[in-house]
């Protein structure tokens, strides 16, 4: 009988990636993904351990990279200003569906904005729908950091900075047709229980809603109706609990509320319209 085949011989198992080990080891979930976009931002290897350095401390990493990406929309982030999450797509859908059925120039609005993600997300929505782009687009934001980092994500766009509703121009007053508003909703005391990266990282004002969560929530209910359009929406994203107190403050303010849950985003918020 022939002699049997030698056994083959065990591929080499491949050297560990001391970059994915270093961040696997800080805590980083996706340590993969997150050392291919480290690296792929062509730094040099002293600017990439710098990089690296920064997201072992915690850092986000959308603000290392300089972008965010929801959607397939990439945002561009900035140091100090508020990191885009991909359950806020919610209120973008919502406000793009609502502004697609207009046959008239809308205006859309983008309150506590932030990087300027939710317009910058509803402009992408409608162009790939078929739909004409609003008139106006205005952003509006307390922080100077946000509403410069803002204004480079919406060029063409009329970027305000103050206080919520007061930093808008008199003449929007009842011509807005879609309010989008990513105000903060973590109550104080469950500030403690963020992540480090956002805890540490992102701006207070751009988390902490108050007692309850809902503080600005409900200032914004409050004046939503002198600012919006005969049937225009005003979208708010909130925690799953905080649904019903939100509806309540919308309601008040003489909008008809609605909910807005999307489980595949893990996203809930309240929607309101200003009856015709």
């Amino acid at each position: 009988m022939p002699a049997p085949a030698p056994a083959p011989t065990p591929a080499p198992t491949p050297a560990p990636d001391p970059l994915v080990a270093r961040l696997r080891a800080a805590g980083c979930v996706f340590a993969e993904d997150e050392a291919a976009l480290l690296r792929g931002t062509g730094a040099e290897p002293e600017a990439l351990e710098g990089l690296v350095a920064r997201r072992v401390a915690g850092e986000p990493l959308e603000v290392l990279l300089g972008w965010a990406e929801v959607d397939g929309v990439r945002v561009r982030t900035a140091a100090g200003v508020f990191v885009p999450r991909r359950r806020s797509l919610l209120l973008a859908r919502a406000a793009a569906a609502h502004l697609a059925g207009r046959d008239t120039p809308t205006v859309l609005l983008d309150l506590c904005c932030g990087t300027g993600a939710l317009a910058r997300l509803v402009l992408a929505l409608l162009e790939r729908g078929g739909h004409p782009a609003p008139a106006q687009v205005h952003a509006a934001d307390l922080d100077p950091l946000a509403t410069a980092c803002a204004a480079a994500n919406l060029p063409g766009a009329q970027v305000h900075t103050g206080d919520l509703l007061d930093a808008l121009p008199e003449t929007l007053r009842g011509h807005v047709d879609a309010l989008v508003v990513n105000a903060p909703y973590v109550p104080t005391d469950a500030l403690a229980d963020l992540p480090p990266e956002a805890r540490e990282h992102e701006p207070r004002h751009a988390l902490d809603g108050g007692a309850d969560g809902l503080d600005l929530h409900r200032r914004v209910a409050a004046h939503a109706a002198e600012w919006l359009a005969p049937e225009g929406l005003l979208v708010l994203e909130c925690a799953p609990g905080q649904q019903a107190t939100a509806v309540r403050a919308l309601e008040q303010g003489g909008l008809t509320a609605t909910l807005l849950t999307d489980e595949e985003l893990g996203a809930t918020g309240v929607a309101g319209v200003l009856p015709r």
